[in-house]
């Protein structure tokens, strides 16, 4: 693609009344436009202003003005209509430029009687799959014992050596006894940070306990928090508090994936969990990691068992087989670890575990970026909610992109403590995949998002270039032309906890979710329609019936749906939930050429209740004019138009050759007689 004009140091007159329009048309009031900056925006639409005709994403998802949509979901919606404009121009922006300092972290283990027996052997697993895994070259790590007391196991250690990993990962406590004071550990993890550099600011701390505390957590967690530390916590039970982050954890496996996930609080993406599996099985557990280009270096698989050592073959995508002989075995751990040397061969690496006792196997694999200067694939998830009482659907998202280019058509799975789910991408092509979370049940849960590609159908999407020197407006960027082929491909993220509390015993009945995607063509008198179906409740599910009405008038459809003419739907038999539907009719009236017509679709399910009114599609019927009069035969009159500019051509050039040789004529003359003037001269002197 070509950006015009082109960029040239030379510009004819034309190119310069261009670049002209150009910044005049940079000045014109607007919503959207290509470019990052609009100096003159200063108010947004409000209802009475929005133009619901424009066929743009605003009104296919949203269908009303910006500002109704700023302030539906504010603690200001009931000042929506008595809002009055600022009385002077809003004070400007201040921005804060920060460079990311050395990662210092502080575990925090709870060893109190309340984690003997198996929580405390999976405190020793996670903490030291972090300590040996995730956490980064020349990062600084401090341990600190928590119970009726508090001991700092191990002060801030640089992370400069497999020995340094080693000798941390021996200050792992191994015994649990005592009570769960929890201020105090807190307070000495964060006399840790603070004998580093007397500042706690942007240090994290890594908070895992069994959340029955003994003391008054509420007390001490808010000067914490101000402390301007980072507070991870990961807890075996319900426990709730004004943490940052906090993880429902269940089993093992949860840990692992916990620690692991931690690793993209930096912002540096250097360290990717893979894959994290697990199953309850007397036989066989298989399954495949796919390892794409974008990682491979210190890549490990980490097998965790219950009870007695399993059989373990991991196959390289080229055949080569790792059995028990290549891996390292820690007993009093019940882990098995195969570190692949170098960079790891991208590909599908299958692994198969065999057991014959009914006993819990899990399968973490962690690898890092193949190159400094690459950013590997990523997920990020999270929730719409932290807490919900069940009146409004909680919604989770997941993020799948490569630094800036989103990477679409990924299989992903959402799960919860409800069986997993799928979702599907909100906006076309931007990386960014979500499902409604329905089935509540009270209680804390968390939540887990695994992507993979191992079908060939994913896709970096078309994305724009962009340039490392900060502008406001860049000249319009290169684009290219095809998405580019991701290859196979798998990634797992934790996301935070939330909490829910419903206020009756039946969970809540949510209607269909809204259809975004309508649109309509007029084919001679035929009506097409084209939509995606939704579901029972909201995304999920099967709708029972369908709605579908027109108008002349959009804003009527629009505000007063019941009104328009109805569509016969007798014969539309709703599908599953994201699949396509289709449907064409004849209107019992002649569409005259010229014609817009403006459709929509309400959905119902089971319990009569109604969707919102979809997106407004609309069509036009255009037929091809009559030709004109004067032109019987546009070929003949082609070629002689053709004919007539070479003549032209050939005229013009025959008058400049001509001029051009006068002119050299003329000049040869008068030089002869200068010549012979000055000879004459000469004779005579």
């Amino acid at each position: 693609m070509m950006d015009w004009p082109p960029q040239s140091p030379d510009l004819n007159p034309i190119m310069q009344m261009w670049g002209e329009l150009e910044n005049k048309l940079d000045r014109i009031y607007s919503t959207f436009k290509r470019k990052k900056s609009c100096f003159q925006v200063t108010a947004f639409c409000q209802e009475n202003e929005h133009n619901y005709e424009a066929p743009n994403m605003q009104n296919k998802k949203c269908g009303k003005a910006t500002w109704t949509v700023i302030f539906e979901d504010s603690v200001d919606k009931d000042a929506l209509h008595s809002l009055k404009p600022l009385q002077s121009p809003p004070p400007p922006p201040s921005f804060k430029v920060v460079q990311r300092k050395q990662r210092i972290v502080c575990l925090i283990l709870d060893v109190s009687g309340s984690m003997e027996g198996s929580r405390i052997l999976q405190q020793q697993q996670a903490a030291t799959h972090f300590l040996r895994n995730i956490i980064e070259d020349q990062a600084r790590v401090g341990i600190v014992a928590l119970s009726t007391f508090a001991s700092t196991l191990s002060p801030l250690t640089t992370i400069d050596s497999d020995t340094a990993r080693e000798n941390l990962i021996k200050s792992l406590p191994k015994v649990a006894s005592g009570l769960t004071k929890m201020c105090l550990g807190l307070s000495q993890g964060l006399q840790v940070l603070f004998y580093d550099s007397g500042d706690a600011f942007g240090y994290e701390i890594i908070f895992l306990t069994d959340g029955e505390a003994t003391d008054n957590i509420a007390g001490c967690a808010p000067s914490a928090i101000q402390s301007g530390a980072i507070i991870h916590t990961l807890a075996f039970s319900d426990i709730y508090y004004s943490m940052q982050k906090c993880a429902m954890l269940k089993t093992s496996n949860q840990l692992m994936d916990a620690f692991a996930s931690l690793t993209l609080s930096t912002g540096d993406y250097i360290n990717e969990p893979l894959e994290s599996v697990g199953a309850r099985t007397s036989d066989w557990f298989n399954g495949t990691v796919s390892v794409d280009q974008t990682v491979g270096n210190k890549t490990s698989f980490v097998i965790i068992y219950e009870i007695s050592f399993p059989s373990v073959y991991i196959q390289s995508p080229s055949g080569s087989v790792y059995t028990q002989t290549n891996m390292s075995h820690d007993v009093s751990q019940k882990t098995v670890t195969l570190n692949i040397p170098g960079t790891t061969e991208p590909g599908d690496w299958k692994y198969s575990i065999q057991t014959t006792i009914l006993q819990a196997l899990t399968l973490t694999v962690t690898s890092q970026a193949a190159q400094a200067d690459v950013p590997p694939i990523t997920v990020k998830t999270h929730m719409n909610q932290q807490f919900s009482d069940g009146t409004k659907p909680m919604i989770v998202f997941a993020e799948v992109s490569q630094s800036y280019r989103p990477v679409i058509n990924a299989d992903v799975w959402a799960t919860l403590e409800d069986p997993s789910f799928t979702g599907a991408d909100a906006f076309q092509d931007d990386g960014i995949y979500f499902r409604y979370f329905i089935k509540m049940v009270n209680g804390r849960s968390s939540l887990k998002v695994r992507v993979k590609n191992q079908d060939g159908q994913t896709r970096f999407a078309v994305v724009s270039l962009i340039s490392i020197l900060v502008q406001l407006n860049h000249p319009k960027p290169p684009v290219f032309e095809e998405p580019l082929d991701v290859g196979n491909f798998t990634r797992t993220d934790i996301g935070e906890s939330f909490e829910v509390k419903l206020s009756g015993t039946a969970p809540p009945n949510f209607p269909p979710n809204r259809i975004t995607d309508l649109s309509a063509v007029i084919q001679e008198d035929t009506v097409l329609l084209n939509w995606t179906a939704p579901g029972e409740d909201l995304d999920q599910g099967t709708a029972k019936s369908y709605e579908i009405r027109w108008s002349f008038d959009l804003k009527m459809l629009r505000f007063n749906f019941s009104n328009g003419y109805s569509v016969n739907t007798t014969a539309v038999s709703p599908q599953k939930a994201r699949s396509v539907e289709q449907h064409s009719f004849n209107l019992n009236i002649t569409i005259q050429n010229g014609t817009t017509l403006f459709f929509a679709v309400q959905s119902e399910d089971k319990q009569n209740a109604k969707s919102e009114t979809s997106n407004i599609a609309q069509a036009s019927k255009i037929l091809p004019g009559p030709k004109p009069s004067g032109i019987s035969n546009p070929d003949m009159n082609l070629t002689g138009l053709v004919i007539s500019l070479c003549v032209v051509t050939m005229l013009i050039c025959f008058i400049v050759v001509f001029a051009v040789k006068h002119r050299k004529l003329s000049a040869q003359s008068d030089m002869a007689l200068i010549v012979t003037n000055e000879c004459q001269n000469n004779l005579y002197a």
